[in-house]
């Protein structure tokens, strides 16, 4: 099989840049080593930045997310006995995010590129990415149970950290810088309406704590624990209780969390990661195939789609005037902006979390740090700017 971008990774990077490109008159293939199924129901984030939605709205992919998609205009930051409510739309000239699971977004995408877009094929396991630094790069995947061979113009990596497509990058020109983080998320999802029309962001003395939302009758909530975490260890009523009292300790008296089933409970590692380059010859990576970073800043979903909002202006720039400026520039521009969002990851997490070995010395810069951000409009709308997300061309 031939096409002119061949797609490692159906999640929702991978998907919308195939999209992009249909718009653009330019085929492509997405190769996907799991089945439908998985990828519909894969859990992952739920909030979507000003760009993102923009993006979905111009690949034609926001039917649902305008009608179904939640929209806010803010958070709220609760420490030490205060809570303080970060009101987007006036600090960032207008912009909001919106609460849409990516499951769904995953969904919209699926159904639009089956019904009238490129080759997307499941369960298509991707073995090799050979010939990067030449002009006809090759993916070696295997599909109904047969080896088979995709060239290509231009291979683009959107198969994550553990994925194939970042080895093409030679191991001598390819730098990635990490952190780990002392303390992961035990994240639930239940049916149980929101306790609040906003995120909740806590800090305290036990941890971190965070409210949020898939719908009207679904809640998502996380919770700071150890590494190494067992999910079995932390029955319901253990979370539900330490979800109220680490929401409550900055919340008026008799506050309390709105209980239902757990329908889902899984442990979350905290990790930061940048890989560079993210272009080697005519193979680029995306998404986590390229960064990662922790989800306290909700960037994940929204750094992948601003990857391939870049990748896809450049190859319709490419595709209309023949000159490669755009994907020459590809990963010097991308970075720019993943290394803020890294930033702003890591300073939301470093800020709200308690470190195990963290002194009280660390605990008061934290809380002076959330009091700045509660006391002055400069600090707040830094804030806001990051979370809405920064401009794709920084």
């Amino acid at each position: 099989m031939r096409t002119t971008v061949g797609i490692i990774g159906g999640g929702p990077s991978g998907l919308l840049l195939a999209r992009l490109l249909h718009r653009s008159g330019i085929d492509s293939v997405v190769l996907e080593s799991r089945d439908r199924d998985y990828v519909e129901r894969r859990q992952r984030a739920g909030i979507l930045e000003q760009a993102t939605v923009d993006a979905l709205r111009t690949a034609g992919a926001a039917a649902r997310l305008d009608t179904e998609g939640i929209p806010h205009d803010g958070i709220e930051l609760r420490h030490d006995g205060r809570a303080t409510r970060i009101d987007f739309p006036t600090l960032t000239g207008g912009r909001r995010v919106w609460v849409y699971a990516q499951t769904e977004v995953v969904k919209d995408l699926v159904a639009l590129q089956l019904a009238d877009g490129g080759p997307l094929l499941f369960e298509a396991e991707v073995t090799a990415v050979e010939g990067a630094d030449t002009d006809r790069p090759r993916v070696h995947y295997t599909h109904e149970g047969r080896a088979r061979i995709l060239d290509c113009d231009y291979v683009v990596g959107c198969d994550g950290y553990h994925g194939v497509t970042r080895h093409a990058v030679p191991a001598h020109l390819r730098r990635t810088h990490e952190r780990t983080y002392p303390y992961s998320w035990l994240g639930i999802l239940a049916d149980a309406p929101p306790v609040y029309d906003e995120l909740i962001y806590a800090h305290s003395e036990r941890g971190f704590a965070l409210a949020s939302m898939r719908s009207p009758a679904v809640s998502r909530l996380y919770l700071q624990v150890p590494n190494g975490t067992d999910p079995a260890d932390w029955p319901d009523e253990r979370i539900w209780d330490e979800l109220d009292a680490r929401l409550s300790l900055n919340a008026e008296p008799g506050w309390r969390l709105a209980r239902g089933p757990v329908t889902q409970k899984s442990v979350l590692p905290m990790r930061s990661s940048v890989t560079e380059p993210m272009r080697h010859g005519r193979v680029f990576l995306a998404g986590d195939a390229a960064h990662i970073v922790p989800p306290t800043g909700a960037k994940g979903l929204n750094l992948a789609a601003a990857d391939v909002v870049v990748l896809a202006r450049a190859f319709a720039h490419h595709h209309a005037t023949g000159s490669a400026e755009l994907l020459d520039a590809y990963s010097d521009t991308c970075l720019r902006r993943v290394w803020r969002a890294e930033h702003f990851s890591y300073f939301m997490t470093t800020t709200l979390h308690a470190d195990p070995d963290q002194a009280s010395f660390d605990t008061r810069l934290q809380l002076s740090q959330l009091d700045r951000i509660a006391g002055s409009r400069h600090a707040a709308a830094e804030l806001a700017e990051n979370y809405t997300g920064l401009p794709l061309d920084l």
